[in-house]
C-alpha cells in the first residue's frame, strides 16, 4: 500500500494521478475537503479509502505504527500558505505530525518522502545548494519555511537523513492547483485574469539590480515533478535533502510572455505596487542546484516555462479542465 497525505491537494493528487498510471491503485489518501473544490482533486482516481488527518494519526498512534502492508509513505500535505501566521498551528501540522510519520516510517523500513520546500533556502544569499551540511546557516524568510526547515534539521540531527528523501520544491506549477486561491501559481490566476479581458499585473520591483517584472524563480511544471517523484519510489536508497527543480531560472515577463504566447494574445502587462506585508518577505532570485539529484541518477527532462505554460494553458486551463486526472 502506498500513503498519500496531502492527497488531495496539488502535488499529492497528481501523484496519485502517476500511481494510478503506473498500475498501482492500492493507494491511503489522507487529507481534508472541507466545503471548498478540492475533492474534485481526486475525482476519477483510484484508491482504497481517504483518512482527515487528524483520523490518520490517532490511527497510527493506536497502532504503534503505520499499517503493516505499507509500501511507501509520500508525505506532501502541510501548509503551504506562506503567508499563515499561526506559527503553533504550522509547528503542530507542518513539523510534529512530520516526525511521527517519518519516524515510524524509518523504524519500520518504509521508504518515506517528505515535502520540504525552497522556502528554506530565505533571500537566497547563501545560493540554492541542498547539502545538508549547511542547514545551520539558513534563515527563511516567513514561518513556512522556518517549519519545513525545523523538519529537514530533525532528520539530519537525528539520522534519519540517510534513510528519508526530503524534496525541497522550487514554484511548481500546473494541474491540480486552482483550489489553492492566492497561493495558486501566476500562471493560473493570470489565464483566468486574460481570459476575461484583464491585464496582467506583475509586481514592481524595489531593488535596483531588478527591473520590474525581472524578478526570477525556477518554475517547474507538476507532471516534470510527480516523474521525478516516482523515480524516487523505483529508488529507494536515493535520500536526503534533494532540490525538485529546473535547474534553471526564468523571469515574470518570461512567464507572462509564455502566458500569452499559448492564448495567442499579444502580451499586456501593468507593473504594479508590492503589498508592503510581503516585500520583506520576497524572493528576487531562485535557482535550485540539482547536482546532488542528477548525481543520484536521475535524468529525467524539466519542461522550459514556454512548454510548461504551453500544455497547461491549451491542454487543460483552455478546455475548461483545470486538472491532471481527468486531462492528457
Amino acid at each position: 500500500m502506498f500513503i498519500v497525505t496531502g492527497g488531495a491537494g496539488f502535488i499529492g493528487s497528481a501523484m496519485v494521478w502517476k500511481l494510478n498510471a503506473m498500475g498501482i491503485h492500492d493507494i491511503l489518501v489522507v487529507d481534508t475537503l472541507e466545503t471548498g473544490q478540492k475533492w474534485k482533486n481526486i475525482r476519477g482516481l483510484r484508491f482504497d479509502d481517504i483518512y482527515m488527518p487528524d483520523e490518520f494519526l490517532d490511527m497510527v498512534m493506536e497502532m504503534g505504527e503505520l499499517p503493516h502492508d505499507t509500501e511507501a509513505v509520500i508525505h506532501m500535505g502541510a501548509c503551504s500558505r506562506t503567508t499563515e501566521k499561526d506559527a503553533d498551528y504550522l509547528l503542530r501540522n507542518n513539523y510534529r505530525y512530520t516526525k511521527v510519520l517519518a519516524q515510524h516510517a524509518v523504524d519500520q523500513g518504509i521508504r518515506f518522502i517528505n515535502a520540504s520546500s525552497a522556502a528554506t533556502y530565505g533571500n537566497g544569499e547563501l545560493g540554492y545548494d541542498d547539502d545538508p551540511a549547511l542547514l545551520e546557516r539558513l534563515l527563511p524568510l516567513n514561518m513556512y519555511g522556518h517549519s519545513k526547515l525545523m523538519v529537514d534539521q530533525w532528520l539530519y540531527h537525528e539520522g534519519y537523513i540517510d534513510a528519508v528523501a526530503s524534496l525541497r520544491f522550487f514554484n511548481v506549477y500546473g494541474p491540480n492547483e486552482y483550489h489553492k486561491d492566492d497561493m495558486a501559481s501566476m500562471v493560473y490566476k493570470a489565464f483566468n485574469t486574460v481570459q476575461a479581458g484583464g491585464r496582467l499585473g506583475l509586481f514592481k520591483s524595489y531593488r535596483p539590480e531588478y527591473k520590474d517584472g525581472e524578478q526570477q524563480r525556477d518554475f517547474v511544471y507538476i507532471k516534470d515533478v510527480v516523474d521525478c517523484l516516482w523515480w524516487l519510489v523505483e529508488h529507494p536508497k536515493v535520500n536526503g535533502i534533494l532540490n525538485i527543480g529546473t535547474g534553471s531560472e526564468a523571469t515574470w515577463n518570461e512567464l507572462a510572455g509564455a502566458l500569452f504566447a499559448a492564448l495567442g494574445k499579444e502580451p499586456a502587462i501593468d507593473y504594479v505596487e508590492m503589498p508592503e506585508a510581503i516585500r520583506g518577505q520576497y524572493q528576487y532570485h531562485t535557482k535550485a542546484d540539482i547536482t546532488r539529484l542528477r548525481n543520484a541518477g536521475y535524468t529525467g527532462t524539466f519542461r522550459p516555462v514556454a512548454d510548461g505554460v504551453r500544455d497547461y494553458v491549451q491542454n487543460h486551463l483552455l478546455l475548461d479542465n483545470p486538472y491532471i486526472n481527468n486531462g492528457r
